[in-house]
């Protein structure tokens, strides 16, 4: 599977690694669940990008599935984060951080931890990390949910929440989140947190596992 898969580190790193430009994410370690869905998404139409689309427009679910495990189970290390070239003022990451671990219960937006884990490195089977992401790739990321430019299964959860999100609080937790450090220990958690009572309502789709030709 490595060799071939040269197809998708020529862009996104030797092992998954992350490009050099920061505009191609890691895959390495990610939930083997979320790689998945993104390479359906690109297959099907749920997000564009035309070289990632002509990558996988042929390929089945289950080898879809295959690339997905061989990614996810590269734990290779992160790279300390690059600093901003404009640090943004403390009251900014203030309010990032605050919405990033508590979220604004006033504007129905609710804590990234409460979806992607406590730490921030996702949660299995299907919900990503954020940490090690550049700035204005994870702008990037929530500027396509607000334009329709990324979708997900329905009920498409992130589409929602972005929605609630102010140009200015978008801009505070990504400055944040990018700020940070990876943890020790990158691997996503067992399991996303319980729902409190206020996001009981919060549902988010996902696709089925492929059947495994037998």
């Amino acid at each position: 599977m490595a060799q071939r898969t040269q197809a998708c580190t020529a862009c996104h790193g030797e092992q998954g690694r992350a490009g050099p430009d920061g505009y191609y994410p890691r895959l390495a370690g990610k939930p083997a669940g979320y790689l998945y869905h993104q390479l359906l998404h690109f297959r099907d139409g749920r997000r564009h990008y035309g070289l990632m689309t002509r990558m996988v427009d042929v390929l089945s679910d289950a080898y879809l599935m295959d690339i997905a495990r061989h990614f996810a189970a590269l734990q290779v290390p992160y790279p300390p984060p690059a600093p901003p070239a404009s640090p943004p003022p403390p009251a900014v990451l203030e309010r990032g951080r605050a919405l990033a671990l508590q979220g604004d219960a006033a504007q129905g937006v609710p804590a990234c931890v409460q979806c992607h884990g406590r730490t921030l490195t996702g949660a299995l089977p299907d919900v990503p990390g954020l940490l090690g992401l550049p700035a204005d790739y994870l702008s990037a990321q929530l500027g396509g949910w607000r334009t329709g430019q990324r979708r997900a299964h329905a009920p498409d959860c992130m589409a929602r929440i972005v929605q609630r999100l102010s140009d200015r609080d978008a801009h505070a937790v990504v400055s944040w989140l990018a700020s940070q450090p990876v943890p020790a220990d990158p691997r996503p958690a067992p399991a996303r947190p319980p729902l409190p009572a206020e996001w009981a309502d919060l549902r988010c789709g996902r696709a089925p596992e492929p059947e495994v030709a037998r």
